[in-house]
């Protein structure tokens, strides 16, 4: 049991640090839609690319940082049902309820990977000509990290459940 709690420290450590590289791009991408906003007011033309950069960040603020909103219980949910469960149906639930994410999240993994592994693997962005491929890849970097999370938290149900 101690070497399981070692290997979830380990997972959700792994996850703040992936977390703090999403954050570090939030900077970059207010700075650069600041110096864009300011130079379309009082230039006559706005910051070329500004878009395609903003897009890049935004996607890996959203896929690197879904692990860790996992790991904080910051994904929104609905209990409106499940709150009145007894406390023993309530964890069943949750744990087919995560199952269900497991393999949602392991279809998204799969999936990603193919596309971008595929035949669109070099693809570039239109203006700045920024390679496809990394970005594409944090789609399954990013179910990866999210998929551990949700291990995380369907042994920490089932333990809590063995433990009654």
């Amino acid at each position: 049991m101690e070497r399981l709690a070692k290997v979830q420290k380990c997972i959700q450590r792994l996850t703040f640090y992936v977390c703090a590289v999403s954050m570090f791009m939030l900077l970059p991408m207010m700075l650069l839609t600041t110096v864009d906003v300011i130079g379309r007011a009082f230039f006559p033309r706005p910051v070329p690319g500004v878009v395609e950069l903003s897009q890049y960040m935004l996607a890996v603020v959203i896929l690197l940082g879904i692990a860790y909103t996992q790991q904080v219980k910051g994904h929104p949910k609905v209990t409106l049902v499940v709150s009145r469960l007894p406390s023993l149906a309530r964890r069943v639930v949750e744990i087919i309820i995560t199952m269900l994410g497991l393999f949602m999240v392991f279809i998204l993994i799969w999936q990603g990977w193919v596309l971008a592994t595929g035949r669109l693997s070099t693809t570039v962005s239109d203006l700045l000509r920024i390679p496809q491929l990394p970005f594409r890849l944090l789609v399954s970097v990013g179910g990866f990290l999210l998929f551990l999370e949700l291990l995380v938290d369907l042994s920490s149900t089932v333990g809590k459940l063995l433990k009654r």
